[in-house]
């Protein structure tokens, strides 16, 4: 079962309410996407642990109904 674009906006901004997000749909089947994500919560972090908290945040369906799932995570600028 593929996920819709707007449930997996919805669920990162739960997790990262501060952060400037964009998702492409890699395939236009809602089970491959890009998400470019910049957040305050990233700053600090390296990028190990950032893909962490976006895998997190999607509680579970990495792998169930995401099936994949490209990451370009940063903080803010100035973060």
């Amino acid at each position: 079962m593929a996920m819709a674009r707007s449930e997996l906006e919805t669920l990162l901004r739960e997790a990262f309410p501060d952060a400037d997000i964009q998702i492409e749909d890699l395939a236009g089947d809602g089970d491959h996407y890009r998400a470019h994500i910049r957040s305050d919560a990233f700053a600090g972090k390296t990028r190990i642990a950032q893909h962490q908290m976006v895998y997190a945040a999607l509680k579970g369906r990495m792998g169930g109904q995401l099936h994949a799932l490209a990451l370009d995570t940063a903080p803010k600028l100035g973060s």
